[in-house]
């Protein structure tokens, strides 16, 4: 690569070689995880590491896997996914197209106001929250984890979408308010269809969020019937301790969804968030 006279090649060779290591060491707990959870316990802490299980203990996954409602906990996460995305994506959107396209008194300190929530740590509101859902009857169900998705969707989740519907031409608004349309029809069948790529990003994340989740459920359930698949692999742990290999099994196995879905939605993932930001 030569730019006016200048050769850039060791620049760019030097780029390259970062980048690998960079890569190996994002790669290398990944692989520790698989190479742990198909060996025997006497192989996964022994100095100097053993990278090839010696043998392959395939019985680790199907052990893990029965030893503990996991079909159980998949189904209470599931239905937990459905609820928080489809809150999210709904009220979400339209929480930022009343900041991005609409003009009300106030709006712009209301959004400062909603910004300046995203400094607030979530242990300040731990406590006020677990009164509150204690008070209305929502310990040990589902309510604490996915009715708040339905007030807003969050905070992040309203900025993300908002900077993206501002990048949006109003020209196309105004175009269908010429033709009798009323804001909530302009909202979804012109701004929600041009905003499917901030859309998949908004619930790549809310997804990601749910499952990995630890401190709401094990805060809000404390029934066995009712854990998450984060809450069942603390407790599969606590039953097996020595048996790592297990673990390992159980983690790879919960891991796994998160990398296909992030496989399969990498295009729209990238380009959401690319686009997203346009205009300030």
């Amino acid at each position: 690569m030569t730019i006016a006279g200048k050769n850039f090649a060791p620049l760019r060779a030097l780029l390259y070689v970062l980048l690998i290591v960079g890569s190996i060491g994002m790669i290398f707990p990944f692989v520790w995880l698989i190479r742990s959870s198909l060996m025997e316990n006497s192989q996964i802490f022994v100095f100097p590491p053993e990278w090839i299980p010696d043998p392959f203990k395939w019985s680790n996954y199907k052990e893990a896997l029965t030893s503990v409602p996991f079909g159980r906990y998949f189904l209470n996460t599931l239905t937990i996914e459905l609820f928080v995305i489809s809150g999210v994506l709904i009220t979400s959107v339209m929480a930022a197209y009343s900041f991005a396209r609409l003009n009300w008194p106030g709006r712009n300190l209301v959004f400062a106001l909603l910004l300046g929530s995203m400094m607030l740590p979530y242990a300040v509101t731990l406590i006020p929250n677990f009164m509150l859902w204690r008070s209305l009857g929502g310990i040990n169900t589902f309510m604490p984890l996915t009715v708040p998705a339905w007030f807003g969707g969050g905070a992040f989740n309203i900025f993300l979408l908002r900077q993206f519907f501002m990048g949006i031409p109003k020209e196309l608004d105004e175009a269908a308010y010429m033709d009798g349309a009323a804001p909530y029809r302009v909202l979804w069948t012109i701004i929600v269809p041009l905003a499917k790529p901030a859309m998949i990003v908004v619930a790549i994340f809310s997804f990601i969020d749910v499952w990995n989740d630890f401190l709401g459920p094990i805060i809000y359930l404390n029934s066995n019937e009712k854990f998450t698949l984060a809450l069942g692999l603390a407790t599969f742990k606590g039953l097996y301790n020595a048996q790592w290999g297990y673990l390992m099994a159980a983690s790879a196995t919960i891991v796994a969804p998160i990398l296909v879905l992030f496989f399969f939605a990498q295009r729209q993932f990238i380009e959401g968030i690319t686009l997203t930001g346009i205009k300030g």
